[in-house]
């Protein structure tokens, strides 16, 4: 199985659509606030991003947004 990390923030839609697939999907993930963890906030941005979900999947390109065509191939 994938490390799958998901940095997101509260009330945001677009994380908690994509926390609920995972969590539908019984699929491990670690949620990482980036209100709580500076670092997160640095992580994100230093890989180009500034909306949330980041998602960063081990061995593909992360991602921003809820993107169930890109969350499917952690289900095969």
């Amino acid at each position: 199985m994938k490390n799958v990390t998901v940095y997101s923030k509260p009330n945001c839609m677009q994380c908690n659509f994509t926390k609920k697939f995972l969590d539908d999907n019984a699929i491990d993930y670690t949620m990482i606030d980036v209100y709580e963890d500076d670092t997160a906030l640095t992580k994100v941005k230093e890989l180009g991003f500034q909306s949330l979900p980041v998602v960063v999947i081990d061995g593909e390109e992360p991602f921003f947004g809820f993107r169930p065509d890109r969350l499917e191939s952690l289900t095969a």
